[in-house]
C-alpha cells in the first residue's frame, strides 16, 4: 500500500507593529486555492508544493492537498482567517486519520495571531489533537521564521530555506519529502534540537550572499552528511514581530548522539551572538540615497534605492512618501518608483484617460508618522490596468500574482508605480499588464 500523506501551505510573516490585521479577505485577495487547483496553479513552479508533489512521484505516495494560501507580510493574523484556514487542515487531517502515514507543511514559521503568539505552534497543536502523536509531521520554513520550542516539540522533522534572497522552496520541499519517507518507513526517527540567542536578527539579516551566513550555510551542508543528521537549518529570525521566542535559531533535524549535533548548533548560535554588532549592509538616509543614485547614473547601471524602513515584505504600510520626495528633489532622471500603495488614488486615475496631465495627492494615507504624509503630484498618466503579472525569475518563476487596481503616473522624470495591494518586489516579469 502506497503512503498517504496531507499535505498543505498555509503562510504569514506577522509584523506586530502593524495596526492592520490580516484577515481572511487578505488571505484570499494574494492567492487561495483548494486540492486540486492548488495542484494546477502552483505545481510546476518553484513553490513547497512542487517540491511535495516532487517526492510524492517519487516514492509513489498517495497525496491529499489541503489548500495554499498567503497573505502578504503584515499586522496580526484574525481569529477568525486562522481557525477557518487552520480549520480546513485540521478536519481533512481527521477526516483521513485511519489511512494516514505523514504530514507535509508549507509554512513561513513567523505567523502571529491576535490569540497567540506562536500561531505555528498552534496549528501544531491541533493537528496532534487530531491524529495523535504516531503520525510524522514534517514542516518546511521560511529562513525568517521564528522558530519555537513548542514547534520542535509538534513536528518532526524541521527543513528550512538555505538561500536568502529565497531560491531553493522547491528543493527544500524535496529535502523535507525525503526525510519524511523515511521516517515513515521507520529507518529513522527524527527529532530537532533547538538552539537560539536572544537577538532581534543576526547580523547581515539572513543573507547568503555575502557575509557569515555563506560560512554557516556551508557548514550546515556538510553536518547534513552526518549518518544520522537529516537537516540543519539556520534562521535569522523576523524582528518586527513582539513575542517571546524571537531571534535566531539553528536547528539540527537528527537522531543519536544530541550532544554531539546540540554542540554544533550551539557552536553557530555563539558566531551569531559574538557578531551581533556587525552589519553587512550599509543604510543611508534618504538624501544621501537620492545624491549617490543620482551621481551614480552616469555609469548606466541599473541602481536600486531601497526603503528599508517600509517594505511590504516586512509587514511595512508601503505607502511613505520620504524617499519619492527626496528622488523628486534631487531631480533624478531615467528613474522608477514603486510601488506605492495608494488604492484611492488608484481607483481615481482608473477612471482618467492615459497621456493625461492629472495631480493626486498619493501615498502617506495609513499613518504619516511613519514616512510622511501624502505627496501633491502632477505628471502624465502613463498606464492603468488591473495589476496582473506573471513571475519570470528565480523566485516566483509561473506564478500569477497582482498588485490589484494599478496605475503609472510619470512626474518629471520618474514613472511611478501606484497599487492597491502592499506587494513586495520579489522577481521579474513577463507578462505585460491588462488595458
Amino acid at each position: 500500500m502506497p503512503f498517504y500523506v496531507l499535505t498543505a501551505e498555509f503562510k504569514h510573516e506577522s509584523n506586530t507593529f502593524n495596526r492592520n490585521l490580516t484577515d481572511y479577505a487578505e488571505f484570499y485577495g494574494k492567492f487561495l486555492y483548494f486540492g486540486q487547483e492548488a495542484i494546477a496553479k502552483r505545481s510546476d513552479a518553484n513553490t513547497e508544493l512542487a517540491g511535495f508533489l516532487d517526492s510524492a512521484g517519487k516514492y509513489g505516495w498517495q497525496v491529499n492537498h489541503v489548500l495554499s494560501t498567503t497573505a502578504e507580510p503584515s499586522g496580526m493574523v484574525t481569529r477568525d482567517a486562522f481557525d477557518r484556514l487552520a480549520g480546513h487542515i485540521v478536519e481533512a487531517a481527521k477526516r483521513c486519520k485511519d489511512n494516514l502515514s505523514g504530514v507535509l507543511l508549507g509554512l513561513h514559521g513567523a505567523m502571529v495571531t491576535e490569540f497567540c503568539e506562536d500561531g505555528k505552534g498552534e496549528l501544531l497543536a491541533r493537528l496532534r489533537d487530531a491524529v495523535g502523536h504516531d503520525i510524522p509531521i514534517a514542516i518546511k520554513l521560511d529562513l525568517h521564521a521564528n522558530v519555537t520550542p513548542r514547534m520542535c516539540e509538534l513536528a518532526d522533522i524541521i527543513v528550512s530555506y538555505k538561500t536568502y534572497p529565497h531560491v531553493d522552496m522547491r528543493a527544500r520541499a524535496r529535502q523535507a519529502g525525503d526525510i519524511l519517507q523515511r521516517t515513515m518507513l521507520g529507518e529513522i526517527k527524527p527529532q530537532t534540537i533547538r538552539t537560539h540567542r536572544p537577538m532581534l536578527e543576526e547580523a547581515s539579516t539572513g543573507r547568503t550572499d555575502i557575509g557569515p551566513m555563506i560560512g554557516w550555510v556551508a557548514r550546515a551542508v556538510e553536518y547534513e552528511a552526518h549518518p544520522d543528521v537529516f537537516a540543519v537549518s539556520i534562521n535569522a529570525g523576523f524582528g518586527n514581530a513582539d513575542i517571546a521566542d524571537v531571534g535566531p535559531t539553528v536547528l539540527v533535524t537528527c537522531q543519536g548522539n544530541e550532544i554531539e549535533h546540540r554542540a554544533f548548533a550551539e557552536r553557530i548560535a555563539d558566531e551569531m551572538w559574538e557578531g551581533r554588532h556587525q552589519s553587512n549592509n550599509t543604510y543611508y538616509s534618504i538624501e544621501d540615497a537620492a545624491a549617490i543614485y543620482k551621481a551614480d547614473r552616469a555609469g548606466k547601471k541599473p541602481i536600486v534605492v531601497a526603503d528599508y524602513a517600509d517594505n511590504p515584505g516586512g509587514g511595512g504600510y508601503g505607502d511613505s512618501t520620504e524617499l519619492l520626495r527626496a528622488l523628486l528633489q534631487a531631480k533624478v532622471q531615467n528613474a522608477c518608483f514603486g510601488p506605492l500603495l495608494d488604492p484611492q488614488v488608484a481607483h481615481e486615475l482608473a477612471g482618467r484617460n492615459v497621456g493625461e496631465t492629472v495631480t493626486v495627492e498619493a501615498g502617506g494615507k495609513t499613518d504619516a508618522r511613519f514616512g510622511g504624509g501624502p505627496l501633491t503630484l502632477t505628471g502624465t498618466l502613463m498606464l492603468t490596468s488591473e495589476g496582473v503579472f506573471t513571475g519570470n525569475g528565480p523566485m516566483i518563476a509561473g506564478l500569477q500574482l497582482s498588485f490589484d487596481r494599478t496605475a503609472v503616473l510619470r512626474v518629471e522624470d520618474i514613472d511611478i508605480l501606484i497599487v492597491s495591494r502592499a506587494t513586495q518586489i520579489l522577481d521579474l516579469h513577463n507578462s505585460p499588464p491588462s488595458g
